[in-house]
């Protein structure tokens, strides 16, 4: 029974069914509003309405009892409210029972999810990022020269921006590998972290390993098979969980399956369409011939085609591609390029993961609002848990660069009433990514294009340009101030805290290319890491904030204040954007609390410049 101010909704599952629910739905309506009838449910599925009269069943000396049966539909998300007359006047009784019973808004109603729940285990967890390459090499094992592979020879060589000499590009390699994450283990304990995500590990052409040459082994340089094994036993020892960014939109043009410089002794794609691997990839007519689709155009990256029996058979079926990455221990997967696989093709591997750990989760790289793609991505119920947070981020980024706060409310509101409530709680909430600028840089200089798509986007992308830019002191120390009411920002939002690797010891990047460089060995920015040890250490102490709603409060262009909570805590959370001190108005409920967390010193009546505060009612 579902509590609502002075009345309270029931959703009660009679039968249940993989496509479907029958519920007995149940609403008590205090007496007092005075004499109730015409009540009905109001359900609806998008710009889809039902409305359902509900039956009086009973009452007693405070509230009126009404009841109806209905199926539902599996599906991730509908919204619901219910109307009725009181004293003969037509009202809403809605989730937030303000003053106002005579209008209805879209944060007013209800959310309902029927057969979609994310894992627990994921809920408001922090993630950590990892570039596998770069990340740490724990193998004392030379690395063995390769075709079209250049090896550094010190962690601390510059990296490649760019193509080589021989107009290769991403093909420098300085053998970061799964052992060196399970060396790092205990460090990533101390960040608070619960998730680890690494950038894909199969056999590859290049560094970042988006182009798959053998999807059924770890890249050489990364490890074996036995070494993601051994990675994923000694994570769960510590509670941790394994998530692999899985490719399946495209392969590369140097691998088993397409083949096209010969390296593999099988006959591939490329060199004829008699090939077994032949339908795995899209083709199309020109000028007589059959001819492969490539990836944006990329020659390098030969396209897979989602509807191909043969190809979805090799991912998704039994014994398939994700059975045996499973079967080593992993615990989920991030879908690259989700928004380029079709839905049924999802729905299969969502089916596989399912198959292989009840509790898998699946999360996807989409960069705008899934729910209103015309996609089924998330609202059908039968595909992805949630995506990467990129809309949020991009707000929350402008908001402290620019005080774009219009920005920031819309794109909130869109969230909260638009997403289901499990999603909500593990969107991939970034501090930055292999395929934007390091947050350091993004908040310390004026390189972006302040009304470009993204916050990200740089007015210079030329890649010496990128590679020789480094931040000034006076810049850097800017970034820092101006990152740690970001991070506190994002320790108290909803969703997945997601670091990636090295933004916690201040490593600088600008572009997603430079800003893949090696973790340092040394010259850890202590205070920065701090922060981020702080976060985590929030994560972990308060664990309602995992599964807390949130109500916004004001944001304007000096502070943010939000809420969280659930039926037994509550907590503010005041964060500045600006660079002076300020006083502000904290509500009476929270003036006496003691529990709070702070930075730079913030009060309950006073932040100063680049301060915050969190107070535990």
């Amino acid at each position: 029974m579902q509590a609502v101010n002075n009345y309270k909704v029931e959703f009660k599952p009679l039968k249940k069914t993989e496509d479907g629910n029958l519920y007995e739905i149940t609403i008590q309506i205090p007496m007092n509003l005075g004499w109730i009838e015409d009540v009905k449910f109001i359900l609806e599925d998008g710009p889809n309405k039902q409305e359902i009269h509900m039956n009086y069943i009973d009452k007693d000396e405070n509230m009126a009892y009404f009841q109806t049966q209905l199926y539902i539909p599996t599906k991730a998300i509908y919204h619901y409210y219910f109307t009725c007359r009181a004293n003969g006047n037509f009202i809403y009784l809605k989730k937030k029972n303000n003053d106002n019973k005579y209008q209805l808004n879209e944060d007013d109603k209800w959310k309902l999810s029927v057969n979609f729940d994310v894992p627990d285990w994921a809920k408001g967890k922090v993630m950590y990022h990892i570039f596998l390459d770069r990340f740490n090499r724990g193998s004392d094992k030379p690395l063995q020269e390769m075709p079209r592979r250049n090896i550094h020879q010190s962690w601390s060589e510059e990296m490649q921006i760019g193509p080589d000499s021989k107009g290769i590009w991403n093909n420098d390699f300085y053998g970061g590998d799964l052992k060196g994450i399970q060396d790092k283990l205990k460090y990533l304990k101390s960040l608070g972290v619960d998730i680890i995500y690494i950038s894909p590990i199969v056999k590859s052409q290049s560094n970042h390993r988006y182009d798959a040459a053998d999807y059924e082994v770890v890249d050489p340089y990364a490890g074996s098979n036995e070494d993601l094994k051994n990675l994923c036993d000694k994570a769960h020892e510590l509670d941790m969980k394994i998530v692999l960014d899985a490719v399946f939109n495209h392969t590369g043009n140097d691998s088993k399956y397409f083949n096209e410089y010969g390296t593999y002794d099988n006959v591939g794609a490329y060199q004829s369409q008699d090939s077994v691997y032949s339908p795995f990839y899209r083709k199309h007519e020109e000028n007589g011939h059959t001819t492969y689709d490539y990836w944006w155009g990329m020659k390098n990256l030969p396209e897979c085609d989602g509807y191909a029996p043969e190809w979805i058979n090799y991912i998704t079926g039994v014994g398939g591609i994700i059975d045996q990455w499973f079967h080593l221990g992993i615990d989920g997967l991030r879908l690259d390029v989700a928004d380029e696989l079709n839905d049924d093709f999802i729905k299969k591997i969502r089916q596989a993961v399912k198959r292989n750990k009840e509790d898998g989760f699946i999360i996807g790289e989409v960069w705008k609002n899934p729910m209103r793609m015309n996609r089924e991505y998330i609202s059908s119920g039968k595909e992805m848990d949630s995506v990467m947070n990129y809309l949020f981020i991009d707000a929350l980024l402008r908001y402290f660069k620019y005080a774009d706060v219009d920005k920031l409310k819309n794109i909130i509101n869109e969230i909260l009433t638009e997403y289901p409530e499990d999603t909500i709680k593990t969107l991939m909430n970034f501090t930055s990514t292999h395929d934007i600028t390091r947050a350091i840089n993004l908040l310390s200089c004026d390189e972006f294009q302040k009304y470009g798509e993204w916050g990200w986007n740089l007015n210079n992308d030329n890649y010496n340009w990128c590679q020789n830019y480094h931040l000034s002191e006076s810049q850097y120390n800017q970034g820092k101030q101006i990152l740690a009411p970001y991070i506190f920002t994002l320790t108290f939002f909803p969703g997945i805290l997601s670091i990636f690797y090295g933004d916690e010891v201040g490593v600088q990047g600008m572009g997603n290319l430079s800003n893949r460089s090696p973790f340092p060995k040394d010259n850890h920015d202590k205070q920065i890491l701090a922060i981020f040890k702080n976060a985590g250490n929030v994560r972990q102490i308060e664990k309602f904030l995992r599964t807390a709603d949130i109500d916004i409060k004001t944001i304007n262009d000096k502070y943010f204040m939000f809420e969280r909570y659930d039926q037994n805590n509550q907590m503010l959370i005041v964060v500045s954007r600006v660079g002076v001190d300020q006083d502000i108005y904290i509500p009476k409920e929270y003036q006496t609390s003691t529990k709070t967390y702070t930075l730079n010193n913030a009060s309950s009546h006073h932040l100063p410049p680049y301060g915050a505060i969190a107070i535990k009612k």
